[in-house]
């Protein structure tokens, strides 16, 4: 069951209603809060309003604005791209539907189709995931290594680090082996940034690393993006 309560004052001076979810019978308190999280989630509602398939479109969009990754005619992998929210701002932001531009998106979970965007049904930790990858890029270089994979939570800090440090690794194995000179790799990490190796090993193949957190992430959330830029090739090629 949900009700609402009085909220603060939004746009034009109007009072948005906040929405307060009871904890129903067989429903969890966790997932009680994660309801009504999302039913007071301005983020949620906007995306619904422009159609996107999630909030996480506006954190690539609020990264890229300020950064300026997407420029039309760029070829872009999207790891862990389902429910297909960063594809459908980078398909926009590089004018896809016109021709121009290649983007790639990849995650093991289905995932509605999107005009253009050539589709891969991989699970990264695949061995063989890469070259498949590859193969799709046609023997193209890609100009942005995008990706938003994450590990489902075990509640074992330590494997749950290892889980997704080996994401953040695959990733950034695949981004040196196909970025073109100058490309640039924006991946989601958790717990505080990436760690100094990872930022060692990125430092030795791009020309800047830095940690971005857009406003669209919730300010609760552990999760951060690093941002490196300028690719010169991978260290010790």
């Amino acid at each position: 069951m949900v009700r609402q309560i009085k909220g603060r004052s939004g746009e034009g001076g109007s009072r948005k209603l906040a929405v307060r979810v009871r904890t129903a019978k067989g429903r969890k308190i966790a997932s009680t809060r994660w309801l009504q999280r999302q039913l007071n989630d301005p983020y949620v509602e906007e995306a619904k309003r422009r159609g996107y398939r999630s909030r996480a479109a506006f954190k690539l969009a609020e990264i890229d604005d300020k950064h300026r990754l997407l420029r039309p005619g760029m070829v872009v992998v999207d790891l862990g791209a389902a429910p297909g929210g960063w594809s459908q701002v980078a398909a926009q932001r590089i004018k896809l539907i016109t021709g121009k531009g290649l983007l790639i998106a990849v995650d093991f979970a289905e995932m509605e189709p999107i005009a253009g965007v050539t589709q891969l049904a991989l699970d990264m930790t695949d061995p063989e995931a890469p070259d498949c990858i590859r193969e799709a890029l046609e023997g193209r270089k890609a100009d942005l290594v995008l990706s938003d994979m994450h590990a489902s939570a075990t509640g074992h800090k330590s494997t749950d680090h290892l889980r997704i440090m080996a994401l953040v690794e695959a990733a950034l194995d695949l981004a040196e082996n196909s970025l073109a000179p100058g490309g640039a790799f924006l991946c989601k990490v958790l717990q505080g940034g990436a760690s100094k190796e990872l930022v060692a090993r990125l430092n030795r193949s791009f020309v800047k690393v830095r940690h971005v957190k857009p406003k669209a992430s919730r300010a609760e959330s552990a999760e951060m993006y690093v941002l490196a830029t300028g690719f010169h090739g991978r260290a010790g090629a």
